[in-house]
């Protein structure tokens, strides 16, 4: 390679995940000044350009063909060819190709920089309310009904709303083994996110799986909250509220113990001694 050859940068770039609207001014500027726009689907990214009015060329980037194109992306880049990186909707790598030829490009010393913008994971947490710090995100369940399965019973214990991306065809199965493994827990399912058909389903899973019915289209979020939250208003007397913790799902009295502790600001020890009569007269 010429000593003297600056690489080229590596852009990737968060697009729209439905409203056209949503693409940022930066974003718009990086895809028109890069030289090659490494996308998911040319045929879909070629509508965004269109209605842009970008003519960049396009070259495909997708997970069945990541590794053969990341070598060739790569020894681009490396002649100094800057190269945005986009998927069909939201931002590369998350769920979508882009983290081969990410780590490829930081290994090999290529400015890898990112243009943030629009993400179902972000809009869908963003607008459901979450009373917490923390979620965890568990990208597409895999596709196979035992290892599904497997990979709910791994996640049954975490004490955070869980998230998810699912496949409209696998929506109904997922719910329900959600179901049988985390209970009838409160959820939300988020459809077709900032597009023209966009909806929220909310209530228990047996309830959204109802409400959905056998079919259902578009891309889907859904969040499966933790065993405690409840739409129902926990009563202010500690004995009382015990007794409502005690009734959650997947609730054990050391966990009641140390939100109630933690919430009313009481001594761990007093909470825990009433925590003990309340779990021993009620079984």
């Amino acid at each position: 390679m010429n000593e003297n050859i600056t690489s080229g940068r590596l852009y990737v770039v968060a697009t729209p995940i439905g409203n056209l609207e949503d693409i940022t001014l930066r974003a718009r500027r990086v895809l028109e000044n890069v030289s090659l726009i490494a996308c998911e689907d040319t045929r879909h990214t070629v509508k965004l350009l269109s209605h842009l009015g970008i003519s960049t060329p396009l070259t495909s980037y997708y997970r069945e063909k990541e590794q053969l194109k990341t070598a060739r992306l790569l020894k681009k880049l490396q002649n100094g060819l800057d190269i945005a990186l986009v998927t069909d909707a939201g931002t590369p790598s998350l769920s979508d190709p882009g983290a081969v030829l990410i780590r490829e490009a930081r290994a090999a010393d290529i400015p890898v920089i990112p243009v943030p913008g629009p993400s179902a994971l972000t809009a869908a947490v963003s607008v459901a309310g979450l009373e917490t710090n923390g979620f965890f995100f568990g990208g597409f369940p895999p596709v196979k009904k035992g290892m599904r399965e497997k990979f709910f019973q791994r996640l049954a214990t975490l004490p955070y709303p869980l998230v998810f991306y699912e496949s409209p065809r696998r929506i109904a199965s997922s719910l329900k083994l959600c179901q049988a493994v985390f209970g009838d827990r409160r959820a939300m399912l988020f459809k077709e996110l900032t597009k023209l058909h966009e909806n929220c389903f909310r209530g228990r899973l047996s309830e959204i799986l109802t409400q959905i019915g056998d079919s259902i289209r578009g891309e889907l979020v859904f969040i499966i909250f933790p065993p405690g939250e409840s739409n129902e208003q926990p009563p202010d007397n500690l004995r009382e509220l015990l007794s409502w913790y005690k009734k959650q799902p997947g609730m054990s009295l050391k966990d009641a113990v140390g939100r109630i502790s933690e919430d009313l600001n009481l001594p761990r020890g007093k909470v825990y001694r009433e925590a003990l009569a309340v779990w021993k007269t009620e079984d």
